[in-house]
């Protein structure tokens, strides 16, 4: 049943998630959905304990309501492409 509430939490964008943000790598991680914030806030020493195990720095976390559209969002990976000017639409052909 908590699967359902959920699911139809997410789909509003009224589920919790964990929005780790990390310097090096310039990176945005969400993690979740989950049914509340005190359960997204349990959760989250255990992905905070992955990435730092992993060498992430400067990491930052949020725990809020929202709807990501990806789970992992490379920034360093944007600007790399900015950079050489390729447009994000056509990525797939790098």
């Amino acid at each position: 049943m908590k699967e359902i509430w959920i699911s139809i939490l997410e789909f509003f964008g009224l589920a919790w998630w964990v929005e780790v943000s990390t310097e090096t790598p310039n990176c945005t991680y969400y993690f979740g959905p989950f049914l509340t914030a005190k359960d997204a806030h349990a959760a989250q020493s255990g992905y905070l304990e992955d990435l730092e195990y992993e060498g992430a720095k400067g990491i930052r976390v949020e725990v809020k309501r929202c709807k990501p559209k990806e789970l992992t969002i490379d920034e360093a990976g944007d600007e790399v492409k900015a950079a050489r000017g390729v447009s994000p639409i056509f990525s797939s052909q790098l």
